[in-house]
């Protein structure tokens, strides 16, 4: 198994782990949980990409913003904005402790799953 092989598997085991929380009732522990796996998702989809992009792109990126715009412009994801908007939400984790943001940050993790997703089953097939 390759390394890329192992990140696409670790990813698309962390997606399913999102997917279960988000289905569950929402309580703060609930909403706590499901923003930390959304962590996990962020940092091993950006890191999957890049792997992806230099082995069937020969493209090299560096940074999340970096690897997403590559991978739009490599016609691997759709919706540019989202995937630098989602930079954003992820660094605004950090500071989660405001209930207000931590709330904006789960009421927007369905739309984040549903691009991790299609992200996963583009890379999973690797272009020919």
């Amino acid at each position: 198994m390759t390394k890329l092989d192992s990140q696409i598997e670790d990813l698309q085991k962390a997606i399913s782990r999102l997917d279960e929380v988000l289905k569950m009732e929402k309580t703060d522990t609930i909403r706590d949980s499901a923003i930390h796996r959304f962590e996990i998702v962020f940092d091993l989809a950006w890191k999957t990409l890049k792997n992806y992009l230099e082995e069937y792109c020969n493209v090299a990126c560096n940074s999340p913003r970096s690897c997403f715009k590559e991978g739009f412009l490599n016609g691997i994801i759709e919706h540019n904005e989202f995937w630098l908007d989602i930079c954003k939400e992820r660094n605004y984790v950090a500071h989660t402790y405001k209930e207000v943001l931590a709330d904006k940050i789960y009421t927007d993790l369905p739309k984040a799953l549903e691009n991790f997703k299609k992200l996963l089953e583009k890379i999973s097939v690797p272009l020919k």
